[in-house]
């Protein structure tokens, strides 16, 4: 018996789960086993919702506001709520190498050493 996203949801409500079978609906395929869903399927729909809605607005609280008719208070509430119901993962930004001129400048007027300068054309 084939459920709705959203009635699934309701069964499990703020509950971890796992997944155990994935079925490809056009070749009948199936997978069995034990999968973790991904953090976003682990939310309630309504806030499956609010985060497409926030993805397709490009992060605008303003447009939250007038898409849920509610107050900026209110959405920055709730996007705290959704987030911390997320294990978000660490993302390490690796810094942007400097340009070579620049790091050869800094040298030239003594503003680095040269080892500092090797250092940074390294990176």
């Amino acid at each position: 018996m084939a459920h709705e996203w959203h009635d699934l949801t309701e069964l499990t409500g703020d509950r971890d789960f796992v997944v155990t079978g994935v079925r490809l609906s056009d070749s009948g395929i199936g997978i069995e086993g034990e999968f973790d869903p991904p953090p976003l399927a682990g939310l309630r729909y309504e806030d499956q919702v609010f985060v497409g809605e926030f993805v397709r607005c490009h992060g605008s609280i303003k447009h939250m506001e007038k898409a849920f008719g509610v107050s900026y208070p209110t959405i920055k509430n709730r996007l705290n709520r959704i987030a911390a119901r997320l294990a978000l993962v660490e993302v390490e930004i690796e810094p942007t190498p400097e340009p070579r001129d620049d790091v050869l400048d800094l040298l030239e007027r003594g503003e680095i050493s040269a080892s500092e300068a090797a250092e940074r054309l390294r990176r």
